[in-house]
């Protein structure tokens, strides 16, 4: 009888597992050998044994995760690990953001992390990559779920800021600290007038500084800091210090939050700020279509957000798809997440 050999990943409790090269990819339990697709908190745990990641990640990995034992490869070099042909092509999520090709026998299979497919013009533009399998998220997998062109969010953002400022007020926007707070930092005016940036986002400013991402100037938001050297400024803080004792340092203010789940009247209103903003770093509807299309993979398996129905939606369209129960978040499951 002949030999069945193992799929080239499977899921199981600790994360994806390719038995081929025994590492796990974006694993949620500690392992020996990780493979990260970027450093988001859902997706780069602490306490792995050896991590591998792009060049771009790691930084930001080690920042976050502190003194780890990280390898890099270059976006498109291919690595030998066991049986197993792996490399890694820009997800367009976040600088350093990756997808992960696995490819054992002939086989290929995609484990594409969190990914967007309109180049923002800040991070490493999407890769399509041709799969036989094809792991996807879907945090926005619903046909409601479509962006505006970002020059037209930039707009609406300095027109707000720019309103603020001339009226006395401080603009606060609310955003994730790695990622989304640097994207809007480079789609804003920053001639309206000064950016004050919290800790958080600040520390995560100048690791990327540091690797030759262009961001603007931004004053850190310390302690001393007196607010009102620095009126009509524009702050970027994670949502959740919005409205706390921080925020409220800044006097007179209008509260924005930038995040895809604006799209959804009912989210606006529970966040309780006076603008929201569409912008999110995951594909929209169209952009999922897109991504799962360009890969010409007839297996699909969708691992967060929308699972149930965006697998129906595949099925009916001729796809092989199922849900796949991780652990990864979606745009709004952490503290600082927007």
């Amino acid at each position: 009888m002949a030999h069945m050999r193992d799929p080239v990943l499977t899921f199981t409790e600790r994360g994806i597992h390719c038995p081929a090269g025994d590492f796990y990819i974006d694993p949620w339990r500690p392992v020996d050998r990780a493979l990260i697709t970027h450093g988001h908190a859902d997706h780069a745990r602490p306490g792995h044994a050896r991590y591998l990641c792009t060049e771009a990640c790691a930084p930001v990995m080690k920042h976050r995760l502190g003194e780890i034992s990280v390898e890099t490869v270059k976006f498109g070099e291919i690595r030998k690990i066991g049986d197993a042909s792996v490399s890694f092509h820009p997800a367009g999520h976040l600088p350093g953001s990756a997808q992960i090709r696995v490819e054992v026998a002939g086989e290929v299979w995609v484990a594409s992390g969190d990914y967007k497919v309109v180049d923002d013009g800040f991070c490493e533009p999407f890769e399509p990559v041709r799969c036989h399998h094809f792991i996807t998220e879907c945090t926005f997998g619903l046909p409601v779920f479509k962006w505006a062109d970002q020059a037209e969010v930039a707009a609406e953002i300095n027109e707000w800021w720019a309103r603020n400022a001339a009226e006395g007020r401080a603009s606060i926007l609310g955003a994730y600290a790695l990622g989304k707070a640097q994207r809007l930092l480079t789609m804003i005016d920053a001639g309206i007038g000064p950016i004050l940036t919290h800790g958080a986002v600040e520390n995560t400013n100048a690791v990327l500084r540091d690797q030759g991402y262009a961001l603007p100037g931004t004053i850190h938001v310390t302690p001393d800091l007196n607010a009102k050297d620095h009126p009509g400024a524009l702050v970027i803080a994670p949502p959740s210090a919005l409205g706390s004792q921080w925020a409220r340092r800044f006097g007179a203010s209008s509260t924005a939050f930038a995040s895809g789940w604006m799209r959804l009247r009912g989210v606006r209103r529970r966040r309780a700020g006076d603008r929201g903003f569409i912008v999110s770093d995951h594909a929209d509807w169209p952009g999922l279509m897109q991504a799962i299309e360009a890969t010409g993979a007839e297996n699909i398996y969708a691992t967060h957000g929308y699972t149930d129905i965006f697998a129906r939606w595949l099925n009916s369209e001729g796809y092989n798809a199922q849900v796949v129960p991780t652990e990864f978040g979606g745009e709004d499951d952490e503290t600082d997440a927007a």
